[in-house]
């Protein structure tokens, strides 16, 4: 395919769209915490009805992507974990919403 070839152009902007926050999972979690200062496990699992497994993998591959932090606690005697939306995931999560947009866009010149 030609490099100015508008196909290509689009096929480009939809290999932009970061795939980690694609995941719908990753994206209602990382939509939680954009509203939030830090969130607990618990108040995740309620706000996003994820079950804790479902949920516990999907913030490590959050954590390995440097778009959350985790912090593991107590509070008295109970087990407590934090969750923070860092700067890289707040970046990442506009990025997405900007890339999706342009694809969206471009998609609704086609369809009419």
């Amino acid at each position: 395919m030609p490099q100015n070839d508008p196909k290509n152009e689009h096929h480009q902007r939809v290999d932009e769209i970061d795939r980690t926050v694609h995941s719908p999972t990753r994206l209602k979690i990382l939509i939680v915490l954009a509203a939030v200062v830090k969130a607990d496990f618990t108040f995740l699992t309620h706000s996003t009805g994820l079950t804790r497994g479902n949920l516990s993998a999907n913030l490590r591959k959050l954590e390995e992507a440097g778009y959350v932090t985790i912090e593991k606690g107590y509070k008295g005697r109970v087990a407590r974990t934090l969750i923070q939306l860092t700067n890289e995931g707040r970046n990442a999560l506009k990025t997405y919403n900007k890339n999706m947009r342009t694809v969206l866009d471009d998609l609704q010149e086609h369809i009419g």
